[in-house]
């Protein structure tokens, strides 16, 4: 057996989950779409919920060193966000809904092991959010009276919500635009010369912002002590 076979198999399984539901599809699907045989399926993933805690946990440690490149490489705070509203379409045209959305909307049919770990992975976002919005409004180029935590939450219904619309109707460029319109409400004049600057000096960045959501991230898929078990650990209360 093969590491390559494992990527696969989760490679796959994400596919399934974020086309078909995590409900709809079997190891019987995930082992014709890999050509291998159901216990080879089994060799890796035990069961279905084993499958799940990995998937997720290798997802949401992919998507923070995502959030981490945006941060690098872009310098202001629209720059960041219109390319966090870009990684909610990456998989659009392959028919795939965003992950953190496609199991919410699953909520009943996960397991119960789960539950915290997606309200974990918003949580991830919002904090993130709140983190480039409190920068913008610190450099001036988004609105003083915007508060960050609920603004935070409006984009993010707006991409997740959006997102959903789009898929229903083929069609992502109203689900930007809808960003777009969001993020224009609370930008300032100053916002069009900082984007059009070359994104050189990176704006410095409040360590506790910086820190949160991968803090959090890491509370949330700390690995089970004994083996076997896929139990995560809950976010610790702050």
């Amino acid at each position: 057996m093969s590491d390559d076979t494992r990527s696969r198999l989760l490679r796959e399984a994400e596919v399934l989950i974020r086309t078909r539901g995590y409900a709809a599809f079997s190891y019987a699907d995930l082992s014709d779409r890999v050509q291998v045989r159901k216990a080879s399926v089994h060799y890796y993933f035990p069961t279905k919920e084993d499958l799940i805690v990995v998937l997720v946990r290798e997802y949401i440690e992919r998507f923070i060193a995502a959030l981490e490149d945006v941060r690098r490489r872009h310098a202001h705070a629209g720059e960041r966000l219109r390319a966090y509203s870009r990684l909610f379409l990456a998989g659009f045209e392959k028919g795939m809904l965003p992950l953190c959305g496609a199991l919410s909307a699953e909520r009943s049919a996960l397991p119960d092991v789960m539950h915290p770990v997606i309200a974990d992975f918003f949580q991830i976002h919002l904090d993130w959010l709140e983190g480039v919005l409190d920068d913008g409004i610190a450099a001036g180029t988004l609105r003083a009276d915007a508060v960050s935590s609920r603004v935070a939450l409006l984009l993010l219904s707006t991409l997740e919500g959006g997102s959903f619309v789009g898929w229903a109707l083929q069609k992502k460029a109203p689900v930007l635009a809808a960003f777009e319109a969001a993020l224009g409400e609370i930008e300032t004049p100053k916002a069009k010369p900082a984007r059009r600057q070359s994104a050189g000096a990176v704006q410095r960045v409040s360590p506790r912002r910086r820190n949160e959501a991968p803090a959090r991230a890491q509370q949330t898929l700390r690995r089970p002590k004994a083996a076997g078990t896929t139990s995560l650990s809950k976010r610790k209360k702050t």
